[in-house]
């Protein structure tokens, strides 16, 4: 019986290294939010998103909300949901895409994904002027973004007036709502309500001067198209120095086996 050597052993060790590499189904994804609201009407504060295995549940329409998804609604800055999304799914591709986002803008930012373990797409955006509104999907596998080759199964996620949840955390308030020139976000006063689609409410800040310099108008009808992402993907190709390895591994193995038959 013949024993591999040391050198035929990290051969096979480099194989299998490699191997992963080049079976995993990497993709550069760029991810475009705009604004499609009308002029005047709302804005959002930045995105937070992140792709995953399926796992992540923010929140549940008619449940209480937690301190994750608040952490969004009530101001837009989601450090406990992106914690909280952390904690659910380590090897998640998360991040953050800037704002405030006002009518008719976009923004576009890029990540690295391994479509083969992370198929699913998870976002959420405070609307504002609001209390405590918000954009995003309830349920975690509602979005499977790649199929199981690894591409694109969705190019677009659009969102209506009619799909703006209520985070029923904070009751509504002119004095307290954020992005109001006359609103202060930390004057809150609990709802103690529930998750639920409101939109109408938002016509309660009509006439209000916003940050922005504008002043607000809802004008919100309920099939409206308010909000969109648009995904866009590359395969990332190994770099040539990773070939040039692989090759290289596979003759030293290569020559191991001779040996081996010659002795």
């Amino acid at each position: 019986m013949h024993r591999l050597s040391s050198s035929a052993i990290r051969a096979v060790a480099l194989l299998g290294v490699l191997s992963t590499v080049a079976h995993a189904q990497s993709r550069l994804v760029t991810v475009t939010v705009t604004n499609r609201a009308a002029a005047n009407s709302i804005a959002y504060a930045p995105t937070h998103l992140g792709f995953h295995r399926g796992v992540f549940d923010a929140f549940n329409i008619g449940q209480a909300a937690g301190v994750g998804i608040v952490s969004v609604a009530e101001g837009g800055a989601g450090g406990q949901w992106q914690a909280d999304f952390a904690a659910a799914d380590p090897t998640a591709t998360r991040g953050i895409i800037g704002g405030p986002l006002l009518a008719g803008q976009s923004r576009s930012m890029s990540f690295m994904v391994d479509a083969g373990l992370n198929k699913y797409f998870t976002f959420a955006t405070m609307v504002i002027p609001s209390n405590d509104f918000f954009l995003g999907n309830d349920n975690p596998m509602r979005y499977r973004l790649f199929d199981d080759a690894g591409n694109l199964l969705i190019n677009r996620i659009t969102q209506t007036a009619s799909q703006i949840w209520d985070a029923g955390s904070e009751a509504f308030s002119v004095a307290g709502a954020a992005f109001l020139v006359n609103g202060m976000n930390d004057l809150r006063t609990p709802q103690n309500g529930v998750v639920n689609f409101n939109f109408a409410e938002l016509a309660g800040f009509n006439g209000e001067q916003t940050a922005a310099g504008y002043v607000f108008n809802s004008g919100l009808t309920a099939d409206q198209e308010v909000y969109r992402l648009d995904f866009t993907s590359v395969a990332v190709v190994p770099e040539p120095g990773t070939i040039v390895l692989l090759s290289s591994g596979l003759l030293l193995l290569g020559a191991v086996a001779r040996r081996k038959r010659t002795v």
